[in-house]
């Protein structure tokens, strides 16, 4: 059983982890490996050299990316972050959610922001839709809980 996290540590971990850069860099490594550190940009060319710096920085700073001779790979906990990524985003398509036509990066922010802010958003009604937003709730928790230490990580505001 995974111990419960509050709304605000809830919160500050969908808002750290919803960045469209971060989530790019992080899928593009589980899909396709290590990525060699200076083919960054000509991998995730639709991202500018500032958000990639600040996307690995934040990787790095939230212990997702191991650096190796093969270039950046992720580590156990940037493995689990993609897992988390993938389960969020089948529940969004399968959903609809925000949208029949959305992006990969953008049915993730969308629904994290639906987890982070239960009374901005309206929860699904549905019953299956419910009980698998719950799973993709209880990943995230899981993740939050396993990988992130008990203070506050104060650059990117990740509590858990």
């Amino acid at each position: 059983m995974i111990p419960a996290i509050s709304p605000q540590q809830l919160k500050r971990a969908c808002t750290a982890l919803s960045g469209a850069a971060l989530i790019r860099l992080v899928s593009e490594i589980d899909d396709h490996g290590a990525i060699p550190p200076r083919a960054l940009a000509r991998t995730l060319t639709e991202l500018t050299t500032h958000q990639i710096r600040q996307a690995t920085e934040q990787a790095d700073a939230l212990g997702l990316l191991d650096r190796s001779h093969s270039g950046l790979g992720l580590t156990a906990a940037g493995q689990d972050l993609a897992d988390v990524y993938d389960a969020t985003a089948r529940w969004a398509r399968r959903h609809n959610h925000p949208a029949p036509i959305c992006d990969f990066a953008g049915r993730i922010r969308h629904t994290f922001a639906l987890l982070g802010e239960p009374t901005a958003d309206p929860r699904p009604t549905d019953g299956e839709a419910a009980a698998e937003l719950g799973r993709v709730y209880r990943l995230l928790a899981e993740w939050i809980h396993t990988h992130q230490s008990q203070q506050i990580r104060s650059t990117y505001g990740v509590a858990a």
